[in-house]
């Protein structure tokens, strides 16, 4: 066989072995019945999601009038493993005599890559019943 001919086999096998590891690692990891992690297709969803550490922890919430009243410091993943609500900081300087409260996620909106609580001020979110964690 020319020597031209065998490299380019063993490159083309080795593609191919390539590729089918790549292809096993795209798909969902099975333990024993169990399927762990997601389909490919379900990656594409992931990926276009927004991400809590990159996105949304720390972000200002303005009001319909532009004015910032808190930010975004905790996201509430409920039983059902739904985001039900975010835990919004107002008032306070560096964390001191901050008051943080729960506002339900579908009371929000998006207008210009900001997130708008309307009708949202310092004062009222102040005058809230003020967010503490359950015990451990």
């Amino acid at each position: 066989m020319n020597r031209t001919i065998g490299v380019a086999l063993a490159t083309v096998a080795g593609i191919v072995v390539a590729a089918s590891l790549v292809s096993a690692r795209v798909s969902a990891q099975v333990a024993g019945t169990t399927l762990l992690g997601v389909e490919y297709a379900e990656l594409r969803d992931v990926t276009t999601g927004w991400s809590a550490k990159r996105q949304l922890l720390g972000q200002a919430i303005y009001n319909e009038k532009n004015e910032k009243v808190g930010s975004v410091d905790d996201l509430i993943v409920s039983p059902s493993k739904a985001v039900s609500y975010a835990i919004i900081g107002a008032g306070g300087f560096l964390g001191v005599a901050k008051h943080d409260v729960a506002i339900p996620v579908s009371q929000f909106t998006q207008n210009e890559g900001k997130f708008v609580l309307a009708g949202a001020s310092k004062d009222i979110i102040k005058a809230m019943p003020q967010f503490e964690y359950a015990p451990r």
